[in-house]
């Protein structure tokens, strides 16, 4: 039902900057919360940033924040992520994820279990 396309990643220098969109299509009326993973090599996916879309309130990791932002265009339903003073350990694959919404629980949530849907990634490389 629901479809996620991610794009803009690509190679770029320690302290550059880079943003990334996550395109959705489908039930975008019944999704609680979108948000951004992302997986290095021989390491485990972890949560980067997380949106709720009602309440508008936002969570970004202790690894990210300063330096990340997410954001979300309703009107075009597209989800971005801002990505500033980028750092060697920032290389991943970045994922676009997508979570049902449900009455009284947590929208802003980076538990990957929690997460329905999910985007094929974008990779985002920096070189020191």
């Amino acid at each position: 039902q629901v479809r996620l396309a991610e794009s803009g990643g690509g190679s770029v220098q320690a302290g550059g900057s880079l943003g990334l969109s996550c395109e959705a299509s489908g039930y975008t009326a019944d999704t609680g919360s979108m948000a951004w993973f992302r997986q290095a090599p021989g390491k485990e996916r972890e949560g980067v940033a997380v949106i709720c879309i009602r309440s508008r309130t936002t969570k970004h990791s202790d690894s990210v924040k300063g330096r990340f932002t997410i954001s979300l265009d309703k009107d075009k339903n597209t989800l971005y992520l801002q990505l500033n003073d980028l750092k060697p350990e920032d290389t991943a694959m970045y994922y676009c994820a997508a979570k049902k919404y449900t009455w009284g629980a947590v929208c802003d949530t980076l538990a990957v279990a929690d997460f329905e849907y999910w985007g094929q990634g974008s990779q985002v490389t920096v070189s020191s």
